[in-house]
């Protein structure tokens, strides 16, 4: 929850709405430490060319390191704490009203002193130590937060000799932030750390590192905004280049020997990436502290959020710790995980302590309410359900699988098959001892369910709080499935086309003369002359005898293999050579479509499948033998649309669906026995689709076109002529499938939604 802005404001302007509740836990403390050694006794200020402004804090003793701070950006605030110091000032505010500072808050609560410095504008601003005195330069920025500029991360302390590192280390976080660790050889190494270019530089001052460690480190492959980390030594001090790819952000602590520098991608592109609101809301803050005692660091925390936080007495040690304007909650939980704590929240309160310490608080927690439990009085209820069924929520209660019948498994496109059971009217029950230990119970080891489904009703036998948890489950659970509609149309279009052409002609002469006979006029008898076809007039003969010959001789015999094909035929005379030709064309062309339209439809309740179906058994016949009679068995050739929904909150259904249309084909013999073979269109699948909009599930597009020429060789392929002795046959049929599907989710008055 993020903080008011007056009451922030008001936290920042006096110290006293800050840290009076830190002050009772540092003057507990300071009792047995002893007095306060250090005050600070004079503030002096002084402009700088471009803008800046100097601070100069003189104290009665030299600090060791920077003194702990953090900031805020709204209002604008940096705050410094100086331990085991106190106010020798007499006044609690210095007005400045220079530059980008208004005045700075001198408030001493214990052996503590905060300073606050009120700015009228977001600045950057740097802090170095020379002697006594504390000088603290301030630069107005065009950004709109307030950060620290400095690049020293830890100042090393004097004297502390050589340092090293002894083991460098690259992870994945679980948010996808890469986290370089370098193991130190002490916690007083300095550290610096700054940006070059798009690279992030990181400097270990007066420091060693072994040869096996001077390596360029490719992680690439961990799927982090970080790309190479580089180790080198370089003169007294080691440098570490760390090189990103985009734009990031980093955030970097260190905890006793263990320095940690997390580098993540900018919050807003990484949660556009992944598509998922950002993990961390808080108001965002930058913190500074160096070897800070980690409960003062949490009770900044407190102070900056008006949480109230209660850590542990075990949760002990220092902290050295620098964030830049990252959001609280996120700062949070780097110092937990720092330090290997761990929180539970419970409103607006925050228990912070060591995670084997929650896990075995928790723990202890369980096995007393688990001892409860086994010592509590068993109660019997007895709930009346009006849409669930009793022994389906006996088993869920009892952390069983539903059965088969139940989930409608048992439905398919079978005649044979038994489709949805009957229930028979008895009571189910089922034993605590046979799922006592089932990690989907719901019920105690103790209780037990059993239903009656005459009435509906399901008895339950356990503890009262085991009862209260079961009623406001069946509130849930009890309730009108949703229905739907869906609506199947099979679509079977047929295109053909087929044309024919043949041909027959022939060449002779209709008579032959005998006998010396010799043709004349039309008078006389001229055997056989009324069969002569194509002539009309038969001229005179005298003598011998005239035998007619085929009157239609076919020579080229290739009509069309049409039964109903049209013909055209023509017969020409030649008187003066008696030659007789015969033609005759025949020519079939067919053309015709057709569409066949199934449209099966079904209703049914949300994840409950259902199956319709209509068509022909077949009979097949296996022969007899001498010993036994024929068999018979059937064959299914159905249309069937079985389907499955389920109704998702956006008004969409997914619908795993099973469309079948099979019909006989053209039967045949075998065996004496005649056969079906059966013409099979299916399709089975998942789809999303929308209420009442309609999805092409597939299809299928078939065609089969074939050429059928027979000729007379050689004349055949005379152009032009060759078409006289050949027969042209053409078939084109062309079959396709279509398989349309529409839901409608139907309202509970049973119109379609």
């Amino acid at each position: 929850m993020k903080t008011d802005i007056a009451q922030m404001s008001q936290r920042l302007l006096t110290f006293f709405g800050i840290v009076w509740l830190m002050a009772i836990t540092i003057q507990q403390v300071h009792a047995e430490v002893g007095p306060i050694l250090n005050s600070v006794n004079g503030i002096e200020f002084s402009t700088l060319e471009n803008d800046r402004l100097l601070i100069k804090v003189a104290l009665k003793q030299g600090l060791q390191n920077s003194p702990a701070s953090f900031t805020v950006n709204e209002p604008p605030r940096i705050a410094m704490d100086l331990a085991n110091t106190s106010n020798g000032l007499g006044k609690n505010t210095v007005l400045v009203n220079q530059g980008p500072l208004r005045s700075i808050n001198v408030v001493q609560a214990g052996d503590r002193t905060r300073l606050v410095l009120n700015l009228i504008k977001p600045a950057q601003y740097e802090t170095r130590i020379q002697g006594n005195d504390l000088f603290i330069t301030l630069k107005a920025s065009d950004t709109t937060g307030v950060s620290n500029e400095t690049t020293h991360f830890a100042v090393p302390v004097a004297g502390s000799g050589k340092h090293a590192i002894k083991d460098i280390d690259f992870r994945r976080g679980s948010d996808g932030a890469a986290r370089v660790i370098a193991t130190l050889s002490d916690s007083t190494t300095g550290i610096d750390i700054r940006k070059q270019g798009e690279n992030l530089l990181v400097n270990f001052i007066n420091t060693d590192v072994a040869n096996r460690l001077q390596r360029r480190l490719d992680v690439t492959d961990f799927g982090t905004p970080v790309k190479f980390v580089e180790t080198q030594s370089q003169g007294d001090n080691v440098n570490m280049t760390i090189q990103p790819t985009g734009e990031y952000d980093y955030s970097a602590y260190q905890t006793d020997n263990q320095f940690i520098i997390e580098v993540r991608p900018k919050t807003d592109e990484a949660n556009k990436a992944n598509g998922s609101k950002p993990q961390y809301t808080g108001e965002k803050l930058s913190l500074n502290f160096q070897n800070t005692d980690v409960r003062s660091v949490l009770q900044v925390i407190a102070d900056f959020t008006g949480k109230n936080i209660i850590t542990s007495d075990t949760v002990t040690g220092n902290l050295t710790l620098l964030l830049k304007d990252v959001p609280w909650d996120q700062a949070f939980d780097i110092i937990l995980q720092a330090k290997g704590l761990d929180k539970r929240e419970s409103g607006n309160v925050i228990w912070v302590a060591p995670k084997d310490e929650l896990l075995a608080k928790e723990k202890s927690e369980m096995e007393s309410r688990q001892s409860i439990e086994s010592l509590e009085p068993l109660v019997v209820r007895q709930y009346q359900l009006n849409y669930k069924k009793a022994d389906q929520a006996a088993r869920s209660l009892l952390g069983l699988p539903l059965l088969p019948g139940d989930t409608g498994s048992d439905v398919t496109c079978d005649a044979q098959a038994q489709g949805i059971k009957a229930q028979t009217a008895t009571a189910a029950a089922a034993t605590p001892t046979s799922t006592a230990n089932n990690p989907n119970r719901i019920l105690s080891a103790r209780g037990s369910a059993t239903s009656e489904l005459q009435t509906n009703t399901l008895i339950v036998d356990d503890i009262p709080s085991k009862q209260d948890q079961v009623a406001e489950l069946l509130k849930l659970i009890d309730t009108p499935a949703r229905q739907v509609m869906i609506e199947a149309r099979v679509v079977v279009a047929n295109d053909s086309f087929s044309k024919d052409l043949g041909v027959k002609f022939g060449a002779s002469s209709p008579f032959t003369t005998n006998n010396g006979g010799t043709l004349g006029g039309v008078s006389g008898t001229a055997p056989g002359a009324s069969n002569t076809a194509g002539i009309n007039a038969l001229p005179a003969f005298s003598g011998g005898t005239v035998t007619p010959r085929n009157a239609n001789p076919t020579n080229v015999n290739l009509p069309s293999a049409a039964t109903n094909a049209a013909t055209l035929g023509l017969s020409l005379y030649n008187l003066g050579s008696g030659a007789l030709l015969n033609l005759e064309l025949s020519a079939m062309e067919t053309d015709g479509k057709g569409k066949i339209i199934s449209s099966p439809r079904v209703i049914t309740a949300n994840q409950r499948p259902a199956v319709i179906l209509q068509g022909t058994q077949i009979p097949d016949v296996t022969p007899g033998t001498a010993t036994s009679p024929p068999t018979v068995t059937f064959v299914d050739a159905f249309l069937c649309l079985l389907v499955n929904p389920q109704i998702l909150n956006n008004d969409s259904v997914i619908l795993t669906i099973e469309v079948q249309d099979d019909a006989p084909g053209v039967p045949f013999s075998s065996g004496g026995v005649l056969a079906y073979p059966i013409d099979t269109k299916r399709v089975k699948t998942e789809v999303r689709v929308k209420n009442g909009e309609t999805v092409v599930l597939g299809g299928i597009y078939y065609q089969n076109k074939q050429v059928t020429i027979d000729k007379v060789p050689f004349f055949g392929d005379l152009p032009w002529v060759g078409n006289l002795f050949k027969d042209n046959t053409t078939t084109d049929n062309k079959t396709e499938l279509l398989v349309f599907i529409t839901p409608r989710i139907v309202k509970e008055d049973m119109t379609i939604k």
